[in-house]
């Protein structure tokens, strides 16, 4: 018994005594002496730069021999050179992929590629599905279910109804170029205007824009498409 009290005695003691070294060892540093680890500094993230292009290559290189894009498309006018070859841009064909053709001149070095390159990507159809007619109207009668109404309708006639009974809807001598390169709010003014507003530089901004936004969308798609754009790349931060 006299044992267990002494063994017991010892591991109190041994206890209080590694207490006390423990405190007077604390007492030997000064808490201002401990610097505190330094709070890492994160690097600020590099401020991503964004790529846009001047469109003005495009609108100045040539379709044809003294023919710039920027003379095809104004004024909105459909010319016919009869001394040249027929065929969009000159005249147009009915067969003729003009959409094709305008985004081309419009999106492509003609330097490297083809007016008629987005032509023949396999996205078009080969022909039409009902074969054009040897005589005039040319196209083939439309089509649609239920059939087309046989009735008369106006006394409208193409070659001898005066100008005043024509009704405007829509601009396109030049396709696309009023879908494509003028905006919603610029539409309506476009379409209810004339060549000779284009001719004197009314709706030159207007293109320049679209065009300039069309091309900093796509330009990327062209390149990955193994395509070259006319347009040339300016970085701004």
């Amino acid at each position: 018994m006299e044992t267990n009290k002494r063994s017991i005695r010892r591991t109190l003691l041994m206890t209080g005594s590694l207490a006390l070294i423990a405190g007077t060892l604390s007492g030997c540093f000064d808490d201002d002496d401990q610097q505190p680890d330094p709070t890492p500094t994160m690097a600020p993230s590099p401020t991503p730069t964004q790529t846009t292009y001047d469109v003005t290559p495009c609108l100045q290189q040539e379709v044809a021999p003294g023919v710039s894009v920027a003379g095809l498309i104004v004024p909105d006018t459909l010319t016919l050179d009869l001394s040249g070859t027929s065929g969009f841009p000159n005249g147009r064909k009915l067969s003729d992929p003009v959409i094709d053709v305008t985004l081309a001149v419009i999106f492509l070095d003609l330097g490297t590629h083809s007016a008629t390159t987005l032509a023949g990507l396999p996205l078009n159809p080969p022909s039409n599905d009902v074969a054009f007619q040897s005589s005039f109207p040319f196209l083939a009668p439309p089509q649609g279910s239920p059939p087309v109404t046989t009735a008369t309708g106006t006394t409208f006639t193409f070659r001898s109804s005066s100008p005043d009974q024509y009704t405007r809807v829509d601009r396109m001598g030049m396709p696309a170029v009023s879908t494509a390169l003028i905006g919603s709010d610029t539409k309506v003014a476009y379409n209810d205007a004339d060549p000779a507003d284009d001719a004197s530089g009314t709706f030159v901004p207007e293109l320049t824009e679209q065009l300039t936004g069309l091309t900093n969308a796509l330009a990327d798609d062209l390149v990955a498409a193994g395509l070259q754009p006319c347009a040339t790349a300016t970085t701004a931060s």
